[in-house]
């Protein structure tokens, strides 16, 4: 049976497009994306869902009293599809801990920085505030803190004379784009170990 893997996104979804693409042409292995999943009725990511035929779940965090019970309804809304992987593209949400707890170790998360370099919303802002000539973006595993998970990959992106945070962040989404894949093929293949922070993947996964 293929992995059954749930998207969480918040926003027009380019990182899930690019997961969806990856999955329709066999890249993503013995895997299938299962579901859709919003906290924003709005979401273009949802339309990018329903054109590709799958599964796509508004979750209103408005109708909960709060992050637990929230976590709470998105664990039984994945354990009724069979869910296995959760990969996060842009969700704008901190999981709570008894989610985290529920998919230990298969929540994937994409970020526009080179973590721990710059974490939160404002990462490709805070790059070119800082004055960094370097930034990138991180794949890694998530855990209960916000963009501090162990990380699986790992690209840099130069920072040019004259950037603007849209044309930094349409290099950086170049990388994520390609570099999310090959992370969700890697981890659905077992070739992912991971010892504390330490994440050690098979050198034949990283192509």
């Amino acid at each position: 049976m293929p992995t059954k893997i749930a998207i969480f996104a918040s926003g027009d979804g380019t990182n899930a497009q690019a997961l969806i693409d990856a999955a329709s042409s066999g890249a993503l292995g013995d895997s299938e994306i299962a579901l859709i999943l919003s906290d924003r009725p709005d979401a273009g990511v949802l339309d990018r869902a329903e054109s590709a035929g799958i599964e796509v779940l508004f979750v209103d965090p408005t109708s909960y009293s709060g992050r637990s019970a929230y976590g709470e309804a998105l664990a039984k809304h994945l354990k009724e599809r069979s869910i296995e992987l959760v990969c996060l593209a842009g969700f704008m949400r901190i999981l709570a801990a008894n989610f985290i707890k529920a998919y230990e170790g298969r929540i994937l998360n994409v970020h526009p920085a080179l973590l721990p370099s710059f974490p939160g919303a404002r990462a490709v802002r805070d790059a070119l505030e800082w004055g960094t000539k370097i930034t990138g973006a991180t794949v890694h595993f998530a855990d209960e803190k916000a963009d501090h998970g162990p990380i699986i990959f790992q690209e840099s992106v130069e920072i040019l004379t004259g950037d603007t945070e849209e044309t930094l962040h349409e290099r950086i989404k170049e990388v994520e784009h390609r570099l999310y894949p090959i992370a969700v093929r890697a981890v659905v293949d077992g070739k992912v170990r991971v010892e504390g922070r330490q994440v050690t993947v098979d050198e034949e996964a990283r192509t």
